[in-house]
Formats: C-alpha cells, structure tokens, sequence
C-alpha cells in the first residue's frame, strides 16, 4: 500500500520534471512516506529524516518532503523539531499532493515532463482508503479517516494503464480491501472486470477482513483462475476474548469458518498474529498456538503487541517485556515449520506459475516455482511440482 502511494505522489513529482534515482548525493528532493502501524516503523523514518539535515546543510536547495502516517499522526512537531523539513504530507492528503506542491513554491507546476517509473511485472492499484473499524490496538483509522472507495472506472481505468505499460499482474489494494463497493459494482464484481483487462494475466487483492468473505463472494470468484489462489488474511489471535478486546468483528470459530470456506476454492492462507496483547493470559496464547494447528496457513508473520499513542489499548497495562519475548519465541519456533510443509504439499500437483524471469515464478497460490526450461518473463506456464524445498518448488517441464 506504501509502495502505491509512493507511486503515486512521484508521479506528481515527474509531472514537475522529476526522475527517480538511487543516489542519495545526485538527488535534488528526497521524499519519505511513512508508516506508523509499529512503533519501529515510525522511529525509522524520523530518524532518517534526521540524518538528512546534514545532506540539506550541503546544498540548501535541497527539499525535503515527509508523507504518509507518520506525517499524519507527528504533524506539525516535525516542523518543530526538524525545521529543515521544506514539505510534510499526511496520509489523509495524498490526494492532494499535487496542490501541495504547487502551493509550497519549491516546484515548477508546468515544465518539461520527468522520466516515469518504469513500470514492473506487478502493478499496484489502490481501490479504496481509510478502515471503518476501530480496532484498539490500530492507529489507521486515525491517521487514515474512515473508508472512501474510489470509482471502478477510475480504477479499471489504471488497470488498463498499467497492463499496457508491461504489467501482467495486478495486486488491488486497500486496509479492508474486500469491503470495497461502489454503487452496484462488489469487490468480487472488480475483481472479475479487473481480471477480463487484455493483458492481465493475474488479480491478487491485499489487506482484507476475514468478515467480508461471504459465501456471494467466493461463489462469484471461484470458477476464474486468473485471481490468485493466496490470501494474506490478517488472523492477530487465536483467542475469541482476546479478539473481542482487539475489537476485531469476529470470534475464534468464525475465523476457522472463514479460512475452511476459502481453503474449499483453494486459497493459501498466510496470515498476522499479534502476541502480548495487554489482556492476553496463558490460556489466550495457548489458543493462539492451536489456531496456527487448527487453521492450517502456508506462513505466519508473528509480532510484540506495540502500543501506538490514540489508540484504547494504549490506555491498557502493559505485559511485562520478557513475557511478551517468550511468547513470541515460542509462536516463531511453532510457525516455523509453516511454509516448508505448505511447499512440500505442492509435489505432484500442476499449477499455473507467472514467470517473473527466464527460469523463475510464482504460482497462483504464491509459491516459488524453478523451471528447468526458459519462459519468457510475463508468461503463465502449467508445470508439475517435481520436489520442494522450504523455500522454491521444482517443476518437471
């Protein structure tokens, strides 16, 4: 989603002569976007921010821009604290940017066009912004606003876009990206008409919530094999007390319900778990622990509950830190033999692999897959899986 934005704000920058680069010392603008989900997410972009008053100390015509979350959330401190900041940019005003810019005085709104971003196998759509929950342990709804979906013309109309410039995968994206609506047109809906687009060949959608897996939406999506058979499907934990405290929308057996629906069209399943929650006891990890045996996911990604100013839980009695590093241990040690049993279960299945280069893919369900013959880069192949390791299945082809 970051990288999205990012995207797009450039693209406000090339349309004022910009072309990217990755030299910090040749750059005339540097632009952050940040995030600010995690505590460390936030500490890294401040501090990088930080560093870069000494690169504007060399030349003093040098801009500085700070977007995305974190702006939103620090706001006008940053000022404060880094005066040497030219431009900062929340998350909420990413629609703006290019007002922003023209009205700061630092950037020519007409002149010779810059260099685009060259465009990549997979191209990123955003469908909607903002989350209408209020989970307490998440400060997206604050620095986000509540859900604003964009039109589904303007959307497949990016789509198009970007399948002409070289994409073959498009990935639509949102915080509860399968709430997505516009009028009479459902998430499903955008799916299938993102999918009929000449030249994509694959939909992949991120982040949704387990609660708008409806059993209209698998029904409407399960005959077209062009929308990927993976979900990353935010679970935080195993627990139904936990979850209700979490304000998640769902219980334990709802969450299983979701993931066996899903598992019955054939979707891999990865998934977020959140450990020390500050009302999390024994009895709730230990629920956790059996969701990871009971859901069945093809990878886990495991975090410390960190408090984020704003938000309920932040209000709560922290767990003591070393209960909160034991407990993590011990969901990464159970987590970890995820993908490598996810991988060997592919051997002897045929599957549909986008090739990414020559001799390399993935499949529909997001696995690594080596070729011994050569693709060309952009093609979906049908390979039969010949062995696995826990990290790339090997096609006999």
């Amino acid at each position: 989603m970051n990288l999205a934005d990012s995207e797009e704000m450039f693209a406000q920058l090339a349309a004022r002569g910009f072309c990217a680069t990755e030299n910090l010392e040749e750059a005339d603008a540097v632009l952050i976007n940040t995030c600010t989900v995690r505590d460390h997410a936030e500490h890294r972009a401040v501090s990088f921010l930080g560093r870069l008053g000494s690169w504007k100390k060399e030349k003093p015509n040098r801009r500085i821009i700070f977007t995305g979350c974190a702006a939103q959330r620090l706001g006008k401190q940053l000022k404060k604290q880094f005066p040497f900041l030219d431009i900062l940019s929340g998350a909420k005003e990413i629609e703006q940017f290019g007002d922003t810019l023209d009205q700061s005085g630092f950037f020519p709104s007409q002149g010779p066009q810059g260099e685009p971003l060259q465009p990549g196998l997979t191209g990123y759509v955003t469908i909607m912004r903002g989350c209408n929950f209020a989970c307490t342990y998440c400060i997206v709804p604050t620095v986000r606003g509540p859900i604003k979906c964009l039109s589904h013309e303007h959307i497949l109309e990016e789509v198009r876009h970007k399948a002409a410039n070289g994409a073959k995968e498009i990935m639509l994206l949102g915080q509860t990206v399968n709430a997505y609506t516009d009028g009479a047109v459902s998430f499903a809906d955008l799916l299938n008409k993102t999918s009929e687009i000449p030249g994509v060949q694959r939909v992949r959608f991120t982040s949704p919530h387990p609660i708008y897996f409806t059993p209209a939406f698998l029904n409407a999506i399960k005959d077209n094999p062009k929308i990927a058979r993976h979900v990353h499907l935010p679970s935080q934990s195993g627990s139904s007390k936990v979850l209700a405290e979490m304000k998640r929308g769902y219980t334990r057996e709802i969450l299983l319900e979701k993931i066996q629906a899903l598992k019955e069209v054939g979707f891999q399943i990865s998934t977020d778990l959140i450990v020390g929650f500050p009302t999390e006891t024994e009895e709730d990890f230990a629920q956790t622990l059996s969701l990871v045996d009971a859901a069945g996911f093809s990878t886990a990604y495991c975090y410390k509950y960190s408090p984020r100013p704003g938000t309920p839980a932040a209000q709560m009695k922290l767990l003591n830190q070393n209960i909160l590093e034991q407990r993590l241990d011990i969901l990464l040690n159970k987590v970890r033999g995820l993908a490598q049993a996810a991988y060997q279960a592919q051997v002897g299945t045929v599957q549909e692999v986008l090739m990414e280069s020559q001799t390399k893919g993935r499949s529909s369900g997001s696995f690594w897959v080596k070729t011994r013959k050569t693709y060309s880069v952009g093609s979906v192949v049908r390979v039969e899986i010949e062995k696995a390791d826990e990290t790339l299945l090997f096609a006999r082809d």
